[in-house]
């Protein structure tokens, strides 16, 4: 063999190792582009830039107003409910003041108990009953003695303390 077919042989293996290799590579750069966030565009890049403003809602005069009267008429009933409910309260109680208490005499008559059999007696209203607040007082102190009556002094330990 000559040295040029040597060379001819040698250039067509290198030309057909480069052609693999373009192809390998080629494959693997494909690759890499699949994976991972996509590259930025000039598009997205300006549409990133200008988020979209909301438009400000502003609240009109007459809506206002409107709001405002509904809710000073939501506080009137309450207000309402409240006086009313503390009207029939003293009503009550003033009704409960004004009933004469009955007092017990030293001789009841024979007619009385028949009379009372032949009435129907009248129910009280009844209410919750109301708790009292209960004040608990501590209990006193016992008086101690100073002085022992049979005083003892401490005695040392025979081993120390560690």
């Amino acid at each position: 063999m000559s040295i040029e077919t040597l060379i001819a042989a040698i250039d067509a293996e290198i030309a057909r190792l480069e052609q693999a290799r373009t192809l390998l590579a080629g494959d693997a750069t494909q690759a890499a582009k699949k994976r991972g966030r996509p590259a930025k565009t000039a598009q997205s890049v300006v549409a990133a830039a200008k988020p979209a403003k909301k438009a400000k809602r502003n609240l009109s005069p007459e809506g206002r107003a409107r709001i405002a009267a509904a809710v000073k008429a939501r506080w009137a009933k309450v207000a309402a409910l409240k006086k009313a409910a503390a009207k029939a309260a003293a009503k009550e109680s003033a009704e409960a003041a004004a009933k004469p208490v009955a007092k017990a005499t030293k001789k009841a008559s024979a007619k009385a108990p028949a009379k009372a059999a032949a009435k129907p007696a009248k129910k009280a209203p009844s209410k919750a009953p109301v708790k009292k607040a209960v004040v608990k007082k501590a209990p006193a102190k016992k008086a101690v003695a100073t002085t022992p009556a049979n005083p003892v002094e401490p005695v040392a330990p025979d081993k120390p303390q560690q």
